[in-house]
Formats: C-alpha cells, sequence, structure tokens
C-alpha cells in the first residue's frame, strides 16, 4: 500500500438515504433536486447525474436508491493529495463499490446500503476515524 493510502481521515455520516440519478445531458436540473441533505449535480457531454435523498427522486426517473454517505473532515488544502485513495483504497481491497462526489471542502463517499455495515468496519479496520 502507497504511503498516500495509510493517510488516516476522519470521516462524519451524513444522514438519510440517497439516490442517484440520470438524466439526458440537455435536462435543466429539477427542482426536486434541491433542498434539504446532501445533494450534487455533475453535468457531462452525454448525461446529467444527480444526487440527493431518494425520496426526492421521482418514480419515472432512472436512478440507483438505497446509498448512504461519508463525509471527510477537514480542513485540507485544495491540491492535497490521496485522500480519496486513503478512504477508497480499504473499501475496494474488500470488493466494496462505492460513489464519490468531490466538492471544494470535502469528498462525499457513497456507499451501497446493502454494504454500510461492512463499509464502516473496513474503514475503521484502516484507522479512520468515522463518526456520527
Amino acid at each position: 500500500m502507497s504511503r498516500q493510502s495509510e493517510r488516516i481521515i476522519t470521516l462524519r455520516v451524513v444522514p438519510g438515504l440517497y439516490g442517484i440519478a440520470r438524466l439526458a445531458q440537455d435536462t435543466p436540473i429539477p427542482s426536486w433536486a434541491s433542498g434539504p441533505g446532501f445533494s450534487a449535480g455533475v453535468r457531462a457531454d452525454d448525461e446529467l447525474t444527480l444526487v440527493c435523498l431518494q425520496e426526492r427522486i421521482p418514480n419515472d426517473v432512472e436512478c440507483v436508491l438505497h446509498w448512504r454517505c461519508l463525509r471527510s473532515v477537514g480542513p485540507f488544502a485544495f491540491d492535497t493529495s490521496g485522500i480519496v485513495l486513503a478512504i477508497i483504497a480499504p473499501l475496494s481491497a474488500q470488493g466494496i463499490g462505492i460513489f464519490v462526489v468531490c466538492t471544494f471542502d470535502g469528498e462525499h463517499v457513497l456507499v451501497a446500503e446493502q454494504n454500510w455495515v461492512a463499509s464502516l468496519k473496513c474503514l475503521r479496520g484502516a484507522g479512520h476515524l468515522v463518526i456520527d
């Protein structure tokens, strides 16, 4: 394991169950994507991906549901390397898939609810501090 992936990170649990939705690239960001809780949007050449509390996502929208979220606790310098690697390396080593959204001040790691308990155990086992 590299020195960067040995970095110890404090993570806090972000309350709620989240969904990850995919819409057409040219879709305006819908009003249901905004509101309390963590939300994020990424527009690419071929899609618009939105993350928000799952109860906000309409039934007719393509999405995956039942994701839980952790956020890194900083601050970290904007150009600090190895933060994401330190979080995802132990999860990946255990075959746990993740979805990452980085913001200016932090990393949000979403884990399928079915892997939540194993993920917390894995992260704590790697030396990370997880707080509610």
